[in-house]
């Protein structure tokens, strides 16, 4: 439908204030200015203070787009605009890329470093592994130290601690249970002794062996900044792909450029219409120690002859000639999926829409839009005497 302006009456794009296509013919856009003068007209709208400003909007637009020199002037000027924002948004992916690529880089040196570090704490705990589990705690709290300082020891020191005494609270629990169960022989109690000595020496070392290796994943993630889902997400990749109608009825097979200069295919889903967003999870950017980032397509449908589209409505222009508009007639129509048979009621002006359900795009949660089709009223090519005196008649008042 027309767009029309409500508010700020500067010079905005003459093809959005007349509601017709970039490539529409000079007949389609003085037929658009009429309709939209005839409405806008300030004597027409007298409750509407802002009729003057935009009746005059819509003047200057038509003046730009029927002069074939400003119409090419304006053109050259959206195409060189339009030209240099993809070419500022390529730019800003491009460094989005390359910073990304240096944290990647940091945090995988960081990494590394935290690796070698653990390992040599766990090389010491195995060959000191006769210490007691307090030594052992010690030992960690020194590597946390030499990796994160003091503060990060105190918060990974009390995880240590509480294990400590979790530790020394179940060797109590042990040594109270082996007493209850102490057998009358002396060869009995030596037996239960010795297995107690075996089973706590076991469990020193098997606390000193799990110690650095217990922290390990909180260790890395804590020092690389990494979020729970292990690896920093690489940024997405972001380009345009341009459809036909007939792309998106059928569903079809797309192939879209990105950036890089790679190729992606992709298959439109039900609910794709101009505008729509489509996002291929990790087919974007693959940058070294990150999470691949994801592949996000812009679809724009490309103009086409017979429809204009409006959501998931598809709207056809249907001329109409006085006779027919003012006696109704059956008409014949191009539909998305071939001719359709319209009925045209007597008395239907330019204002009149007929509305066709299920002949528009696929909706994302089933079925389809609309065909909207708006008629047009027309004269004869060669002008006709008749009618002539009789509009001029009815216009004065004088009916036959």
């Amino acid at each position: 439908m027309p767009h029309r302006n409500t508010g700020g009456f500067d010079m905005r794009d003459p093809y959005k204030i007349l509601g017709v296509k970039r490539d529409a013919a000079v007949d389609e856009i003085k037929a658009a200015w009429r309709n939209m003068a005839k409405s806008a007209h300030p004597d027409h709208n007298q409750d509407d203070p802002t009729a003057t400003a935009r009746f005059a909007e819509i003047g200057r637009a038509y003046e730009t787009l029927k002069d074939p020199r400003k119409r090419s002037l304006f053109d050259n000027a959206l195409r060189m605009a339009e030209a240099k924002k993809h070419e500022q948004t390529i730019m800003q992916q491009r460094q989005a890329a390359r910073e990304a690529a240096v944290r990647a880089k940091t945090a995988q040196a960081n990494a590394e470093r935290v690796m070698e570090e653990l390992a040599r704490a766990a090389q010491k705990a195995a060959a000191d592994g006769s210490r007691q589990q307090a030594g052992s705690a010690e030992a960690a709290d020194e590597m946390v130290d030499r990796i994160f300082g003091a503060q990060a020891r105190a918060a990974g020191g009390g995880q240590a601690q509480g294990r400590a005494q979790q530790a020394q609270y179940q060797q109590a629990q042990n040594a109270q249970g082996d007493a209850g169960r102490r057998m009358d022989g002396d060869a009995a109690e030596a037996d239960n002794k010795g297995d107690e000595e075996t089973s706590e020496a076991g469990a020193n070392a098997a606390a000193n062996l799990s110690l650095p290796l217990s922290i390990l994943t909180n260790l890395v993630r804590r020092f690389t900044g990494a979020k729970d889902t292990g690896l920093e997400k690489a940024p997405d990749e972001v380009t345009t792909a341009t459809v036909t109608i007939d792309d998106v009825l059928k569903s079809g097979w797309i192939t879209a450029s990105l950036p890089e200069g790679r190729e992606i295919g992709f298959a439109l889903p039900a609910g794709t219409t101009d505008g729509h967003e489509i996002r291929l999870k990790g087919q974007g950017f693959k940058l070294p120690g990150m999470q691949r980032g994801d592949a996000v397509i812009n679809i724009r449908i490309a103009p086409d002859p017979r429809f204009t589209v409006d959501g998931f409505d598809l709207h056809a222009v249907l001329p109409l000639s006085i006779e027919n508009a003012v006696l109704g007639t059956e008409a014949r129509i191009e539909g998305p999926s071939g001719p359709l048979n319209v009925t045209i009621p007597a008395w239907s002006g330019s204002d009149k829409t007929i509305r066709i359900p299920g002949q528009g795009l696929p909706r994302e949660e089933g079925g389809r839009g609309d065909l909207v089709v708006e008629l047009r009223i027309i004269l004869w090519e060669k002008p006709d005497d008749k009618i002539t005196d009789l509009m001029r008649s009815m216009r004065e008042g004088l009916f036959l």
